[in-house]
């Protein structure tokens, strides 16, 4: 699976990378968690870096709690919670680096795996747009069951499809984040069949870090840093 990440790579390089603009306030992410406003690139404006949040609540959904944060890249068109999303509302995820934890015998350990020189990246995603039934405002407030004539507010969210691993990230764990082919990622957007297997593991590395990152409130520079695996509690 894919449960936290990274993005500190800066704006400029990321809108180079994926020739779109960043249209937010953009800062680096050390510990991206579930439940965030991350960075993406969905398909109907592919020209622009926009966050959506990461746990994919179904349209049909009776509210937004639960959300998917992956989806099985072999069951995603069949299942009712990601299938119409696959057809017509696909994202890139764009990353640096992801977490992994490993059962070393003495509990688990987080690792980051990414490329050498720590290039940016694109999951394969998918998203959706929730919107919540106007509530019925109080009696005490008009007394005759009148809604608040408001709009109600949109929640757009992502999930991050997953694959079987590679031959780094099978020491770590049973499934991994679809890296998409630089080459594929217009496809993907355009709802095109691409290669969804596992990426090649040329290039990639593994890292040892702190147990901090087992917090999703810490988010600083440091976590990426190499840990001595023999003094982590």
């Amino acid at each position: 699976m894919c449960g936290r990440y990274t993005l500190f790579t800066p704006p400029d390089e990321l809108e180079s990378r994926f020739d779109a603009t960043v249209g937010f306030e953009f800062e680096p992410r050390y510990n991206a968690a579930p439940g965030q406003q991350l960075p993406v690139v969905v398909d109907t404006d592919p020209g622009r870096i926009q966050r959506l949040e990461w746990g994919l609540v179904p349209r049909w959904a009776d509210d937004d709690s639960g959300g998917h944060i992956n989806a099985r890249s072999e069951t995603v068109a069949e299942k009712p919670a990601f299938a119409e999303a696959y057809q017509r509302r696909r994202c890139l995820v764009l990353a640096d680096g992801f977490y992994e934890w490993a059962d070393r015998g003495d509990g688990k350990r987080p690792y980051r795996v990414a490329f050498d020189d720590d290039r940016p990246f694109a999951m394969a995603g998918v998203w959706e747009r929730w919107t919540p039934e106007t509530q019925q405002v109080g009696l005490d407030a008009f007394g005759d069951g009148a809604t608040d004539g408001g709009d109600p507010e949109p929640l757009e969210t992502f999930t991050i499809l997953t694959t079987e691993p590679n031959g780094v990230v099978e020491p770590l764990h049973h499934r991994m984040a679809v890296i998409l082919n630089a080459d594929d990622e217009g496809a993907w957007l355009n709802g095109d069949s691409v290669s969804l297997s596992p990426a090649s593991g040329d290039n990639m590395r593994i890292t040892p870090v702190s147990s901090a990152v087992n917090d999703p409130s810490n988010d600083r520079p440091g976590l990426i840093k190499p840990a001595d695996t023999d003094r982590q509690r």
